[in-house]
């Protein structure tokens, strides 16, 4: 499609669907039957696993993952370093470092653990 620029280094597996008006970092890597939509701004060394839905007008930071079958709402912003769970979909912002999982994707919550006494 038209106007799409991938950086240096990016991996296009089989299957893979990009549309137009893209930009992608750096070593990017989308995995069979994944795509991304219209307007969408994608960081450096970001993975797209199997079947990932990137829909329009979606920013996703530098070094993020996204799961595979995960569906990605148009408008999105997804931080840096954040990881999507597999089948996640996500209709909200996700903040840097951050896990999302399930539909409706939600904060993943890792327990501390207890203090010794």
């Amino acid at each position: 499609m038209d106007n799409v620029i991938i950086g240096d280094g990016a991996c296009l597996s089989p299957f893979v669907t990009l549309t137009s008006n893209i930009r992608i970092g750096k070593c990017f890597h989308a995995n069979l039957y994944s795509y991304v939509e219209h307007d969408c701004t994608i960081g450096d060394f970001v993975t797209l696993a199997p079947g990932a839905k990137v829909n329009g007008d979606i920013t996703i930071g530098d070094n993020a993952y996204i799961g595979s079958g995960a569906v990605i709402r148009q408008g999105i912003t997804i931080g840096s370093g954040a990881t999507v769970g597999m089948g996640a979909v996500v209709v909200r912002d996700v903040p840097p470092e951050a896990t999302v999982v399930g539909n409706p994707a939600k904060l993943l919550v890792k327990n501390k653990p207890e203090s010794s006494i």
